[in-house]
């Protein structure tokens, strides 16, 4: 592991923090969108007359094509700047994710999700890249943590827009969709305020000089063994954060298969609930992995959400499932908490916006199909059983692929330690 000095906690510049608040707004629309299609899929099912399996199939869709996203804004991004590449992604799946509410039927749905797919697919990773190499290296562990729980927090705020316009004005799916478009405007204002990475245009500058291209990048075999694992690694922690969330609404109204039977605003207020554990875990997990390093603090909180399996999945109570799906979503979305820095770190400068996004999406396409297996576990064992027979080996192998791995903490990015058109070697994985 390489350790940098950097002055303690620097103030951000305006540009720093305009970058890091683009970033966000766009992880948390990402979120909302997806989980706008988890809260009303049972009643998207219901108008279009298909089955909640066949229904479910529809969130699989987009997370497959989130790969494809990934991969082609990945690719502009590396060879264009983030900040372009970033802003025409935004306008797409704003348009994209927009036109859901007018959806005619089932195959158009199914047809736009996928193009949403796409769109998502370019964000995190370009996203996250461009805030992490314009945040100082001191800091970049606690704002990692704040970054990813935008997730949660575009969980929540579609918690919530769905008590407003379901619950209490009584409107349908097709708003929700509309609604989608006012936090994605806001990201492309914000973004288009914000100045091309620095770390990028140094990184062009020793491209040129050195003449190292794509395929001389990827063919350090460190490298290409390092892409494989982030994968797999990718793959346990979706299959974690998906496993944990996605059928969890489903499994609180249900009336049957091991169902709690809640009312839609019920399970609602649990949902909000376990979103702000999920906000505060992803924050706190940042910053001590800060101090304590990044693989420690995802293992401890990993090691953690085991025992809280059988309070999460088993309890009968509401104040006992709330407790359960509380504390779960403090350590699941604790652990993903270091991700935004622990992937960029662990990116080369010449492949920094392609990298960590690909490695993500392609673990998130193998997690894919975590939502149709629940439901088809539920449907013969109950949901209960398909809760912790599905969350706890994936614990497991997150906790196992983490302490295998390596990790670049505080790293310094545009320099040798992350660069190999400098010649360099990145620490094999």
């Amino acid at each position: 592991m390489t350790s940098a000095t950097a002055p303690e906690s620097p103030r951000l510049t305006a540009d720093q923090k305009n970058s890091f608040a683009a970033a966000y707004l766009g992880w948390a629309m990402d979120a909302f969108d997806y989980f706008l299609v988890v809260l009303v899929y049972a009643d998207i099912a219901k108008e279009f007359h298909v089955s909640l399996d066949r229904m479910a199939f529809i969130t699989t869709m987009t997370l497959i094509m989130r790969p494809v996203g990934a991969f082609l804004f990945g690719l502009w991004a590396d060879r264009a700047g983030r900040r372009i590449p970033l802003m025409v992604d935004v306008t797409f799946y704003s348009v994209v994710g927009f036109l859901c509410a007018f959806a005619p039927n089932f195959t158009v749905l199914m047809v736009l999700r996928m193009l949403y797919g796409i769109g998502m697919g370019g964000e995190w990773g370009l996203g996250a890249s461009l805030a992490m190499e314009k945040i100082p290296s001191s800091r970049r562990g606690f704002f990692s943590g704040i970054l990813q729980s935008g997730y949660s927090m575009g969980y929540l705020m579609a918690s919530l827009a769905f008590l407003l316009l379901n619950t209490v004005f009584g409107l349908n799916w097709r708003w929700m969709f509309a609604l989608s478009i006012v936090p994605a405007a806001i990201s492309l204002i914000i973004r288009s305020r914000v100045k091309e990475s620095e770390v990028w245009e140094q990184t062009q500058e020793r491209v040129k000089q050195t003449q190292t291209g794509f395929r001389d990048v990827f063919g350090n075999p460190a490298i290409w063994r390092r892409f494989v694992f982030l994968v797999l690694l990718m793959t346990a922690f979706n299959w974690m954060s998906h496993g944990t969330q996605d059928v969890y609404p489903t499994f609180l109204k249900a009336k049957d298969d091991g169902g709690l039977h809640l009312t839609a605003s019920h399970a609602t207020w649990i949902v909000v609930g376990y979103n702000i554990g999920a906000i505060i875990g992803g924050t706190i997990a940042g910053a001590l992995s800060e101090r304590f390093g990044r693989k420690v603090v995802i293992i401890a909180f990993a090691v953690i959400g085991l025992p809280i399996v059988p309070l999460f999945a088993y309890s009968h109570t509401v104040g006992l499932i709330t407790l359960g799906s509380f504390l779960m979503q403090v350590v699941v979305q604790g652990a993903w908490g270091v991700i935004p820095a622990h992937l960029t770190e662990l990116s080369p400068d010449e492949i920094r916006g392609f990298y960590p996004g690909v490695t993500y999406q392609l673990g998130n396409c193998l997690a894919a199909f975590n939502l149709p297996i629940q439901e088809r576990l539920a449907e013969s064992h109950g949901y209960p059983f398909a809760l912790a027979w599905t969350i706890v080996p994936v614990l497991i192998a997150v906790v196992v692929l983490t302490a295998i791995g390596k990790e670049r903490k505080g790293v310094r990015f545009g320099t040798a330690e992350t660069s190999v058109a400098t010649g360099q070697r990145p620490a094999p994985t």
